[in-house]
């Protein structure tokens, strides 16, 4: 293979031409994109149950969401509404890549698709039935339905991908895990392409008094939801839960140029790590986040110091976002002032399985587009956050390296190093 299509340690330079989002900020990629720059949250009272005797009352949810306008309708009564969020933003990323379904050569396309849950309300539905109306009455795919590989798998039979399928189940680093995977699925010659990202369709009522059992969640903004995701603010109170799919198409550069294909950006790092500390509070002293950093940067053959912008995780709790300061000031040094940093979660919420993902396209679009996404709700410093996180607006820069980091409960921390993609180089 010719040395431009490959990095320096001799790997298959992977490239994004396609994305698709499904989420609360809009039904599309541009949707949802200009929703973030622009500031409109997609924060809201829960519409899906009755919540008015839970502490939190509000969440992200994808609202007039219509399967059927996706797939057929008969196919997604059988789904959960993880896999129907899934295979619409599929959908919209096969399209995005100018590819058809099937898609040319599958044996050579593979897929990995996250979730944290997968379709836990089906499987919720179905013992409710089994309760109330006994076993005739529960639905044959009610298993099928709730598995969380199902999202993987509705999206290869949509492209008709015989290539090598997967699921990553990694809580919050699901999405990002997913799509490092994936990239190395395609360094190590497995695949040419991949479709990949990660979903959650989760706003249900045992999730929300779960997370509100734990006090993780924000109490203190249920008659003003837009408000209550402030990452880094000293009045955060709890992350918001969410929903949504992010899909991308990934392949060889050579791959892609050689079908004329658009690229949003270059794939250039990826690594994942364990905290082996707690199952949801973080480690005190960030070890797991800073070697997932430190890692991710190596593996994209850079240095710390070629980083213009981290896309944080940024839950809004005030252990979370305490922690991921320190990791950064940890692993960039005095230069972690200099770094600007966002959370899209301020209007976004937790996506959980998908919030990777989505994060992952927003690197994507930052970079091809020159502009950094803010961090709305930004209001109150907190001495423990004083790093520049890009308040209340976007702001214009010549970005060459993007990281994204995801890190989840059970201490699974995954990060992903994004580069704007040069034609020349």
């Amino acid at each position: 293979m010719n040395n431009q299509f490959l990095d320096a340690k001799g790997r298959p330079r992977i490239v994004i031409t396609g994305i698709g989002v499904m989420s609360p900020l809009g039904h599309t990629m541009e949707e949802s994109w200009d929703s973030l720059l622009n500031g409109r949250s997609g924060i809201g009272p829960i519409t899906n149950f009755d919540a008015s005797g839970l502490p939190s009352r509000i969440a992200g949810e994808v609202k007039e969401f219509v399967a059927k306008k996706y797939m057929d309708f008969k196919e997604a009564r059988r789904m959960s509404r993880a896999s129907q969020l899934a295979v619409a933003a599929a959908r919209m990323a096969l399209d995005d890549a100018g590819l058809p379904e099937p898609v040319p050569n599958p044996e050579r396309v593979g897929t990995l698709v996250g979730t944290g849950v997968g379709g836990f309300e089906v499987a919720d539905e179905n013992l409710k039935i089994l309760r109330s109306k006994g076993f005739s009455r529960v639905s044959p795919f009610a298993m099928t339905g709730f598995l969380p590989n199902m999202p993987s798998h509705h999206v290869s039979l949509l492209a008709k991908a015989l290539g090598p399928i997967s699921t990553v189940t990694a809580a919050c680093a699901t999405g990002t895990q997913a799509i490092g995977e994936a990239m190395e699925l395609i360094r190590s010659g497995r695949a040419d392409m991949m479709i990949t990202g990660g979903v959650e369709g989760l706003i249900h009522e045992a999730a929300i008094a779960g997370f509100g059992a734990m006090r993780a969640l924000s109490t203190g903004f249920n008659d003003t939801p837009e408000k209550a995701s402030r990452p880094f603010d000293k009045d955060r109170d709890g992350f918001v839960l969410s929903e949504g799919a992010g899909v991308l198409i990934i392949e060889r550069l050579d791959h892609a140029l050689a079908r004329n294909a658009c690229i949003y950006a270059e794939l250039k790092g990826y690594a994942a790590s364990a905290d082996a500390y707690h199952v949801a509070q973080p480690d005190p002293e960030a070890a797991g986040a800073v070697r997932a950093m430190q890692w991710t940067v190596q593996d994209a053959c850079l240095q710390p110091d070629d980083v213009d912008y981290i896309n944080a995780h940024g839950t809004s709790t005030p252990m979370n976002d305490s922690s991921e300061t320190f990791a950064v000031k940890t692993v960039f040094g005095e230069r972690a002032y200099e770094v600007p940093i966002s959370s899209s979660k301020s209007v976004l919420g937790h996506a959980m399985g998908g919030a990777g993902a989505i994060e992952a396209i927003f690197c994507a679009l930052a970079l091809n587009q020159s502009i950094i996404p803010p961090t709305w709700n930004y209001e109150t410093p907190d001495p423990e956050c004083d790093l520049d996180y890009v308040a209340n607006g976007p702001r214009s820069a010549p970005l060459q390296v993007a990281m994204s980091n995801s890190f989840g409960l059970g201490g699974q921390n995954a990060c992903l190093v994004l580069g704007k993609y040069d034609k020349n180089v």
